[in-house]
């Protein structure tokens, strides 16, 4: 840890002499603008105008990286505190606490994307379960203004810490929860400039835009047009001219819902590959959000701040369409009443480990009620063992990857819990918590920086889903399909695997301290956009963990350009029916990048080794 923070100090000392705008005598601005679940490659004039015209005149982040597990709320975690998931914690959407959260539905492993258990999670975990200070917070401090507005979950995260009720500065927080018990309260100040510009103090919801559907039902076609226009609206006609009014610098960050809302629920593609989430409905979405950064540019403009203002835009990670196909879960095998015959259930990752396991399956999300027969867990989580409230085993559903968490640290039971898995077509990668020891076929949490200062339970292994691209005529990344552990059907849209089309976010950068009209080849990740947004603001907070990103110094003016090179690491045996790990890694000097991981042949980004590995079928 200390070499990292003194690499770290190093660069930053560098770099504080290297660009205009750490000396500059004018304080800047900063907009983080957040287009949930945005593929970098779906960006063209045509498609994002706005988005196109960032990345076109500005910085073109062309090598860009999510961190895996690529959810929301991990990668939102490192942007806002410019860390790796093994300090945050977050690692992924829906996690094991090792205890009951009551907001959360009354289970061990809530669904985080939710300001009141957030709430909770933070007052278990001594009041900051990051256990990393946010940008938000340290601009906050140093008594910038600061808002964060859009999607319920990842917006809050930016500065949880925050409490309104009390006395002091706070930040601005407008969210799918505002105007709600869940809510977080909204200043007087607020509530005037509200009623003063026209607009509700109460967010309007989803409408349409919410509807998944299920098995017989298409989902949505409609994007997340209303309640995106009353959070732009917020952005552009009450808290710029409030930014404004107060003149000091200001961090903005705006998290919009689509185009991920819409491609988890669209209805373009029912229980078909194709085509999948390339429809008429997620080019809406992307239109919409596009919009929404139209708006707010225009604002600023209009304002007279663009000229002062840095704009970074960076997607949380990219997309998959889902596959519920597999040739070797038992789960398959069983009729549900909500399942297509012969495909995957949700949960069942929890429903094939309880059987290979022999071990008891209970549902976290239904008051710990026994799962058998033609059931599924509720919300495809799963605890194992004899006694729920004392579990072996413990399955955190989320998507394209799923954690297991081994609470009594059993290696036993680590490695047939790995065995079990090897066996599976709809596995590609695993990755063990060092502690444990080493599995064939497996990779260590450390050579992902899973494992670090994290202040929640961290999971002893971390299950990749097999990935592939489809015939949908695009480029592979915007083509990519998964196995996803999701109530979302085969055809919806999906994330959080370690293919290359989860990986490949859109990252862009415009601004008076950015270089225009560069393309940037080296590696970046989200975690060092919250490096570099510290970098730019002149912050700089208590670090409990080492696992840090890099300041992007290379599209600042006069910044240090550094090298990049590429390695590729393998599990240091292969498992008794020939499978191995592989994880394709590009490094900055001691900032490593993960393009994909798996097995090869199974995972979208890594090809397969002639007669060397298995291979599973589309």
């Amino acid at each position: 840890m200390r070499r990292s923070l003194v690499l770290l100090s190093a660069g930053l000392t560098v770099l504080s002499t290297g660009f205009a705008s750490a000396e500059n005598n004018t304080p800047r601005n900063l907009i983080l603008f957040i287009p949930d679940g945005m593929r970098a490659l779906k960006i063209t004039p045509e498609t994002a105008p706005a988005m196109a015209e960032v990345r076109d005149k500005g910085v073109n982040f062309k090598n860009s990286h999510s961190l895996f597990p690529t959810f929301t709320m991990a990668n939102g975690s490192a942007m806002s505190t410019g860390h790796y998931l093994g300090d945050t914690g977050v690692f992924s959407n829906t996690i094991w606490t090792n205890y009951t959260s009551v907001p959360a539905g009354d289970t061990v492993v809530p669904f985080i994307e939710n300001d009141a258990v957030l709430g909770d999670i933070d007052e278990h975990f001594k009041g900051d379960y990051l256990n990393e200070d946010t940008v938000l917070k340290m601009a906050r401090d140093k008594g910038l203004s600061t808002a964060a507005i859009g999607k319920v979950g990842p917006t809050y995260q930016w500065d949880h810490t925050d409490h309104p009720e009390k006395t002091g500065t706070h930040s601005i927080i407008v969210d799918d929860a505002t105007g709600g018990k869940a809510g977080v309260a909204l200043s007087d100040e607020m509530k005037n400039a509200l009623t003063k510009a026209g607009l509700p103090l109460t967010t309007p919801g989803r409408g349409d835009n919410g509807k998944a559907g299920d098995a017989k039902t298409p989902g949505t076609t409609t994007a997340n047009v209303a309640q995106q226009a009353y959070f732009a609206d917020v952005a552009a006609k009450v808290v710029l001219p409030m930014f404004k009014a107060r003149n000091k610098p200001f961090v903005l960050v705006f998290w919009s819902r689509d185009p991920d809302g819409t491609q988890h629920n669209q209805g373009d593609s029912l229980n078909q590959i194709l085509p999948g989430i390339n429809g008429p409905s997620t080019m809406a979405s992307i239109r919409n959000v596009d919009n929404n950064l139209a708006q707010i540019r225009k604002a600023l403009d209009d304002l007279g701040l663009a000229a002062n203002t840095n704009i970074m835009i960076q997607a949380d990670h990219g997309f998959s369409t889902i596959s519920k196909e597999s040739k070797t879960s038992p789960s398959a095998k069983i009729s549900y009443d909500d399942t297509p015959k012969d495909f995957l259930p949700m949960g069942f990752l929890a429903i094939d480990l309880a059987k290979a396991l022999d071990l008891p399956l209970f549902d976290p999300n239904d008051k710990n009620a026994v799962v058998t027969g033609n059931a599924h867990p509720k919300a495809g989580n799963g605890v194992l063992g004899k006694d729920p409230t004392k579990p072996d085993l413990v399955v955190a559903t989320n998507g394209g990857s799923d954690l297991i968490y081994l609470p009594n640290k059993n290696k036993k039971l680590a490695a047939r819990t790995i065995k079990a898995l090897m066996e599976q077509d709809y596995i590609s990668g695993l990755f063990v918590d060092d502690s444990l020891g080493h599995f064939p076929g497996t990779l260590p949490l450390s050579s992902i920086n899973l494992r670090g200062k994290a202040a929640t339970p961290t999971p002893a292994i971390v299950v990749n889903f097999r990935s592939y691209a489809s015939a949908c005529g695009e480029a592979p990344t915007n083509c990519s399909v998964q196995v996803a552990d999701t109530v979302l059907r085969q055809g919806q849209g999906m994330h959080g695997s370690f293919s290359r089309g989860d990986t490949y976010n859109f990252m862009a950068a415009i601004g008076p301290d950015f270089k225009a009209g560069f393309v940037d080849e080296l590696p970046v990740s989200n975690a060092d956009v919250g490096m570099t947004a510290a970098q730019l603001l002149g912050l700089r907070g208590s670090q409990n963990g080492g696992l840090v990103g890099r300041v992007m110094s290379e599209a600042l003016p006069n910044g240090v350009v550094p090298k990049a090179f590429k390695t590729v690491e393998k599990s240091k045996k292969k498992s008794e029916n020939g499978l191995e790990t592989v994880l394709n890694v590009q490094r900055v000097g001691s900032q490593r990048y993960f393009d994909a991981a798996g097995f090869p042949g199974r995972t979208l980004g890594l090809e397969p080794e002639a007669g060397k590995q298995k291979t599973a079928g589309k």
